[in-house]
């Protein structure tokens, strides 16, 4: 793919869907997650024959006449990317999962100058499979000089029974700037969520900015007042670049200033649209109240 969006490497199954536009919170397609305020919906179960997945994705933005373009876009199912604007890209879903076993990478390079969101089609349901080892998905991001990255995909499921890892690295420079939500829901209505250990890693003009560490699935953990209470959903924003002057507080949100340049933005919830408000509550209000 070329023109003046620049070239495009893409690796795609037949037949996959191009996103009709960007998702949102209330009833993106192929969620799983329900409208409205109710909890996660039933999804499909766990794709028994599939054997276990390695996947790779790489993109990666360029400079080119004072625009944005994409100088690599490159995906295997089920990390599928589509370009869906001049720096916007979708991931799309083109096979069940991630399962127990499945090994996903996705890395990101914004280069100096320039900007790229990064959203998708629809929310990720998180599966067991056949093997009792935990599904892992890793993802490195760098932000260089005067660029700006938005990471903003749907809400992760956690279905019953699953163990799912993530690991994120994001390097931002000095003068980026980075947006970074992640979501979860804890299981699909009526059921008990699965297992999770999410590390997240942020750094800063090379200083450690935010240090993260989130466990959910374990309710002699989790159900505790002290930790999740009756909550279904828990996020985060992260906003590297931009450090909010106060902390804020408010049902089920904090809004909290980092050490170094940056403010995390954590919730809790009953759903997630509630969650995606809280969260879009306290974005707002770290950027309307900087340092």
């Amino acid at each position: 793919m070329t023109g003046d969006r620049g070239p495009v490497t893409t690796t795609l199954p037949a037949g996959a869907g191009v996103p009709g536009g960007a998702a949102g919170a209330d009833g993106p397609a192929g969620t799983g997650v329900a409208t409205g305020g109710t909890s996660p919906v039933a999804g499909p179960g766990p794709a028994a024959g599939r054997s276990a997945l390695r996947a790779r994705a790489v993109l990666a933005t360029a400079l080119s006449g004072g625009r944005t373009v994409l100088r690599t876009m490159r995906s295997d199912p089920p990390l599928t990317l589509r370009q869906t604007g001049p720096h916007t890209v979708h991931l799309v879903a083109t096979a069940a999962g991630p399962l127990a076993g499945d090994r996903l990478e996705l890395d990101i390079e914004v280069a100096p100058g320039t900007r790229l969101t990064i959203a998708s089609v629809g929310g990720t349901l998180v599966l067991p499979g056949r093997t009792a080892e935990p599904s892992l998905l890793v993802v490195d991001a760098r932000v260089g000089e005067g660029g700006s990255l938005r990471y903003a995909p749907e809400p992760a499921v956690l279905a019953a029974g699953c163990a799912h890892r993530t690991v994120t690295r994001l390097a931002v420079a000095e003068g980026g700037r980075a947006v970074w939500r992640e979501e979860l829901v804890f299981g699909r209505h009526g059921e008990r969520p699965g297992s999770c250990h999410a590390r997240f890693d942020a750094t800063y003009a090379g200083a450690p900015l935010l240090r993260q560490d989130l466990v959910a699935g374990d309710p002699a953990v989790g159900d505790s007042a002290a930790v999740y209470g009756g909550a279904r959903c828990v996020g985060s924003v992260l906003l590297a670049g931009h450090r909010a002057a106060s902390t804020h507080l408010a049902g089920g949100c904090a809004v909290l200033p980092l050490a170094g340049p940056g403010t995390l933005v954590s919730a809790l919830a009953a759903d997630a649209p509630e969650l995606r408000r809280r969260l879009a509550w306290g974005e707002a209000a770290a950027g309307d109240d900087q340092s």
